[in-house]
């Protein structure tokens, strides 16, 4: 049983939403890895993406895709990724799922090829 309170369920009233359905939310990462680094949290406390019902899931997709087209119009990024950190291994840190939309910025690293591989870093490149 978690004895944390879990930061998504208990957000404070004066952190601003980006977006909301009635199954899910969206704001700002508080530790943005670039300008516009949004989050995707369904309304329901669960850990694990693949736990998540269908239609949670879908709500996540559609929020993502509104966040994205908000992201663009104000930020401009050149390009975006899309990640979801299932479990210790992977690097979740909070045991609620969240989707990170996170718009990506041509120079905003030395070389982008790869993108998501590169939570490895020596299995980043390839032929």
């Amino acid at each position: 049983m978690e004895t944390v309170a879990c930061p998504f369920c208990s957000q404070p009233r004066e952190r601003p939403l980006i977006a909301e359905s009635d199954m899910a939310f969206a704001l700002f990462d508080l530790y943005p890895v670039s300008p516009g680094h949004a989050l995707i949290i369904p309304k329901k406390h669960i850990s694990s993406y693949f736990d998540l019902d269908e239609q949670h899931q879908a709500a996540c997709m559609r929020l993502l895709h509104r966040v994205r087209e908000m992201l663009t119009e104000h930020y401009r990024p050149d390009g975006f990724n899309v990640g979801i950190n299932i479990g210790a291994a992977a690097g979740q840190t909070v045991p609620h799922v969240h989707i990170h939309l996170i718009p990506r910025y041509r120079g905003d690293v030395a070389e982008a090829r790869g993108g998501v591989r590169g939570v490895i870093p020596h299995k980043r490149d390839y032929p």
